[in-house]
């Protein structure tokens, strides 16, 4: 096959960040890619087939524009332009830098790092209640409370609640100390990490005791009406049917609501109903409701995190096309099999003709 030459331009000022480590980032190119890359004085030069070296020289070009809009150059972030690569998305990618959704309490830019969270962000601020469904590390509940603190801040909404179901993830928490919220503050310490981080623990905490932030289990919810505010509930996969409808129709006037879940993590127990897979039926079509299914390429975690989700779901996929094979094939013999009465039927037969 015919191997062609490219030449790029990368300044000086970033190329450390676009090479990576140790040249990390390009020898991680050039085994996806297939291709060669060399900086020499001239420029950055790719070589090989046509349409492996180009698809190299816009895997450089994103990362050389991102490095020029000093964006951190991670391997997670490398991995997901290769990913989109030969989607014709890179420009989409490169895009992302430039939406801030908020600051965090140390000065960091809160920014979506994938086109699916990109959709995510806008489905919140385009809609009324939106669901966003995906395996772990795809930043569902992180962005989903990024976008309620910053509603908060611009006085688009009084207040902020965020809630679980006190579902525990397999484990017997058994026997907790402490007064009410005490023994429900295990349930919800993910959320408490993300309201510390993106908020400050002092803003937090002061917010906290005036009532304009809440923290609780879902099962505080009912009886109420929700106005004016932003609600973000989280581990949605683990409500029952009656659950989240109870929840759905707390929302009032002003207010806006995120549920997250993950679908193949159901902690119910055996033979309940998970209310987010029956919602997600039941409120497709209707206006003003949005929702996005996030996919292990948007996994901003650990890069293993990505491999193991994607593990699992080919295991998942095996045990289930298993699983069918054994119905299918006790189903077919049980219609082989002669029934008693025709074996009976058969008999008498036989033995009127002795």
């Amino acid at each position: 096959m015919e191997q062609v030459e490219f030449l790029i331009q990368i300044p000086n000022q970033v190329i450390m960040q676009v090479f990576g480590q140790y040249d990390a980032n390009i020898r991680k190119i050039e085994r996806e890619c297939g291709v060669s890359i060399a900086n020499r004085s001239d420029g950055v030069k790719v070589i090989g087939d046509k349409n492996r070296a180009q698809m190299a020289v816009q895997v450089l070009e994103s990362l050389r524009a991102l490095a020029l809009k000093k964006e951190e150059i991670t391997e997670q972030k490398v991995n997901y332009i290769l990913s989109v690569a030969e989607e014709a998305q890179m420009k989409a990618v490169e895009k992302l830098a430039d939406d801030i959704i908020c600051m965090t309490a140390n000065g960091r830019p809160l920014k979506a790092k994938t086109l699916g969270q990109k959709k995510y962000i806008d489905l919140i601020r385009k809609n009324t209640i939106v669901f966003g469904i995906g395996p772990a590390g795809t930043g569902k509940t992180y962005l989903a409370m990024a976008m309620a603190i910053t509603a908060f801040k611009n006085n688009e909404v009084n207040r902020i609640i965020l809630t679980r179901p006190a579902i525990e993830a397999g484990e017997k928490l058994g026997f907790l100390p402490g007064d009410l919220q005490q023994k429900v503050d295990p349930y919800l310490r993910p959320l408490y990490d993300a309201l510390y981080e993106i908020m400050g623990v002092e803003t937090f905490s002061r917010n906290m005791e005036k009532g304009l932030i809440e923290v609780a289990p879902l099962a505080y919810m009912r009886g109420r009406t929700l106005d004016n505010a932003f609600i973000v509930l989280d581990e949605a996969q683990n409500t029952t049917p009656e659950q989240m409808k109870m929840f759905l129709t707390r929302i009032g006037f002003g207010s806006k609501a995120v549920i997250t879940g993950d679908l193949t993590q159901i902690d119910l127990s055996e033979g309940k109903k998970s209310g987010l897979t029956e919602a997600t039926r039941i409120l497709s079509d209707i206006e003003g409701i949005g929702m996005i299914t996030m996919t292990n390429q948007d996994v901003v975690r650990h890069p293993l995190v990505q491999k193991i989700i994607s593990a699992y779901e080919k295991f998942e996929e095996k045990k289930k096309a298993q699983s069918e094979e054994a119905f299918e094939a006790r189903e077919s013999k049980g219609r082989n099999k002669p029934s008693y009465v025709n074996r009976r039927e058969g008999g008498r037969r036989n033995a009127g003709t002795h």
